[in-house]
């Protein structure tokens, strides 16, 4: 049986902290955007951030959570908006499903059989339909932070990769994002040994930093970031 990982207190503290980045999530979210289809589902959707702004975008849209706590506080936040459906999800799981996408952001650290999480991603999708996945980059970065909410591991391009095609999706896009947000997270959190919250230092990268990044990026891919994007198709 799988287990949640991580102080879920902790989690909570750093996700609330992390839902002022506005720029930060807009970013994010229009990622995935192209390749989420009429009726995706998000699997851990922690407090709805992501799953609110995509959820306005699209026809229908499913968010899932695993922790009992935070799964009260999505139904609730989500209650209101039309063609939503809010369900708990653990991975890995043996079910299958016709959703046009899976889409999963910062979770497969969490878990430590990620092939098979992303088999159970796959097993949700229609031939066709598209994993979407952003996960921490590069193991040098593993800080306390990373420990306290649960990580497991980070990852690159490869390793992502790797797990992926072992689930068996066929990668169609996997680049590093969020450059300048690496050298930030890694002296904030391993050189200082500071948590990911509120506060000034965040509203300054998000209003400051994060524009800049993002334009250059549009530009030219970056050797390194903070995330790993990637997305996969589930063939026939």
């Amino acid at each position: 049986m799988a287990e949640i990982t991580g102080d879920q207190r902790v989690q909570s503290e750093v996700l609330e902290g992390l839902a002022t980045a506005v720029n930060h999530r807009r970013w994010f979210v229009e990622l995935a955007v192209p390749y989420l289809g009429d009726d995706p589902i998000e699997i851990g959707s922690g407090l709805g951030d992501y799953a609110l702004e995509w959820s306005q975008r699209l026809p229908r849209f499913t968010a899932t959570e695993a922790d009992p706590d935070r799964l009260v506080q999505l139904k609730e936040r989500l209650a209101a908006q039309p063609g939503v459906d809010v369900r708990q999800m653990l991975l890995p799981h043996h079910e299958r499903g016709d959703y046009s996408a899976a889409v999963s952001y910062n979770v497969l650290e969490h878990i430590e059989d990620h092939v098979g999480a992303l088999r159970s991603m796959r097993d949700l999708v229609r031939p066709g339909g598209a994993v979407i996945i952003i996960v921490p980059a590069f193991e040098f970065a593993m800080s306390p932070a990373d420990v306290a909410t649960g990580h497991v591991r980070r990852y690159t391009k490869k390793t992502l990769g790797t797990a992926m095609t072992e689930a068996g999706l066929t990668v169609e896009k996997i680049h590093y994002a969020n450059a300048l947000g690496l050298i930030g997270y890694f002296m904030a959190t391993k050189v200082f040994r500071l948590m990911p919250k509120e506060g000034p230092m965040v509203k300054v990268y998000d209003t400051v930093v994060l524009p800049a990044t993002k334009a250059a990026e549009q530009l030219i891919r970056p050797p390194f970031g903070q995330s790993v994007f990637a997305v996969a198709r589930v063939t026939p």
